[in-house]
């Protein structure tokens, strides 16, 4: 068994929606489960059909409309208008105008995951179609009838067993399965796996059916050693072992998900990081017992963040229950932590404020502690470092944060404004 994933860029048009079909007859389509995400940037659109119905439902005719019309204007691009997939997508969002309309429950998280899921219902949805059209046969699979999760909605965790148990009973091992990305259940209710959570559907999937293989069919030539759109110059990584990709993903790279490589690493699974646009090139293997190839300074870049130093306001030693204190307030506003740094009277943490609770934090944490803050400063982390590669970061801003060990060195700068 084969899992595939694509990704938003990968079903973004009619034309990209087309290059699936190619990529699958290139492939071959026995024995495969290909997971997708949500069409081009219709997760974000999703994000703003939830803030106009909690916030603002003056904005909320807008917002939906935007969404439907994106999804009818890729229908006209892929299919002939007396269809069936007309009706269905026509279901799917009178589903999702009856869920608005009859919804009683305030809590933010949960309308999230029921709303923001049509996003992969709906591509899904229209890829089976498609793919049968052009008769590359299919099962459309309903993952959250095969993943099973608890309800920390917006980053549920799995039920390991349960969804073993669903997905080897649900899964026809002998054909081309598509399913969601992203998305779980828990009882009949929708979830979501975090942000970007489709590589970690990859992996679920590729664990519990002791897959041969797992490939994320991306517009890159595979993991590259830095980011195309912030630096120059990039090259692609050959080779890369399950313990350096889940580093680089812990610090930050964008290319593969921090859950996606526990699950493959358990049962040696190899996962592949391909290009869908050139389908002659290997791309990336990530595998067990493999350094790096080639051995370079790879570079992980995280904007956007915000440093806070927290010190007590007696001037007593930051130790373990001051820290411990600090700690458990980051994981009460669910505050991710990239990096720490702390000296005898002072703590510093640099986070990302993804739920939007950092001042709250700060409003907690200000009755015992003095805070300084940095907003809006950007966190580059080098692996495999050498002085050049340390040069060409400093020279990129005032470094606040310098901290260095055998393999990697990470900065917290206030970036030029040209640099």
């Amino acid at each position: 068994m084969r899992i595939f994933k694509f990704g938003g860029a990968s079903v973004k048009n009619p034309e990209a929606v087309k290059n699936v079909a190619r990529v699958l007859q290139h492939e071959g389509t026995e024995n495969t489960l290909v997971v997708i995400s949500a069409m081009g940037k219709m997760t974000n659109a999703f994000e703003k059909i939830v803030d106009a119905y909690c916030n603002d439902k003056n904005k909320l005719k807008e917002a939906l409309g935007f969404v439907q019309e994106f999804h009818s204007n890729m229908l006209d691009g892929l299919f002939q208008t007396d269809h069936e997939i007309y009706n269905k997508v026509n279901l799917l969002f009178g589903e999702l105008s009856g869920f608005m309309a009859q919804n009683k429950e305030p809590n933010y998280n949960y309308i999230y995951d029921q709303i923001v899921s049509y996003g992969e219902l709906l591509s899904t949805t229209i890829v089976s179609a498609y793919l049968q059209e052009i008769n590359i046969n299919n099962v459309w699979l309903d993952v959250r009838d095969c993943i099973k999760t608890d309800a920390n909605y917006r980053d549920a965790k799995i039920n390991w067993s349960l969804t073993e148990e669903n997905i080897q009973q649900k899964v026809d091992t002998t054909t081309l399965n598509i399913t969601q990305g992203f998305l779980g259940g828990n009882g009949n209710v929708t979830t979501t796996l975090g942000r970007e959570g489709s590589d970690y559907t990859a992996g679920i999937f590729a664990y519990c059916l002791n897959a041969k293989s797992v490939t994320i069919w991306k517009d890159v030539d595979g993991v590259l050693n830095a980011d195309p759109r912030v630096f120059y110059e990039t090259e692609l990584l050959k080779k890369i072992s399950y313990t350096e990709a889940i580093e680089m993903a812990f610090y930050g790279a964008s290319v593969i998900h921090p859950k996606t490589l526990q699950p493959l690493e358990q049962k040696r699974i190899p996962l592949y990081v391909r290009s869908f646009d050139d389908l002659n090139k290997q791309g990336t293997c990530v595998s067990k017992g493999v350094g790096i190839e080639p051995n370079i300074p790879c570079f992980i870049v995280k904007k956007n963040q915000i440093l806070v130093s927290v010190a007590a306001k007696d001037f007593s030693f930051m130790v373990e229950n001051n820290i411990s204190h600090v700690f458990s307030k980051l994981h009460e506003y669910k505050l991710k932590v990239n990096l720490i740094q702390n000296s005898a009277i002072s703590f510093s943490v640099c986070i990302e404020d993804k739920y939007e609770n950092f001042q709250r934090f700060c409003n907690d944490l200000q009755t015992t502690f003095n805070l300084q803050t940095y907003h809006n400063v950007t966190l580059f982390t080098i692996r495999h470092f050498d002085n050049e590669s340390l040069e060409s970061i400093e020279r990129k801003g005032k470094s606040i944060i310098r901290q260095i060990n055998t393999e990697t060195a990470q900065f917290v700068i206030q970036e030029n404004v040209q640099g």
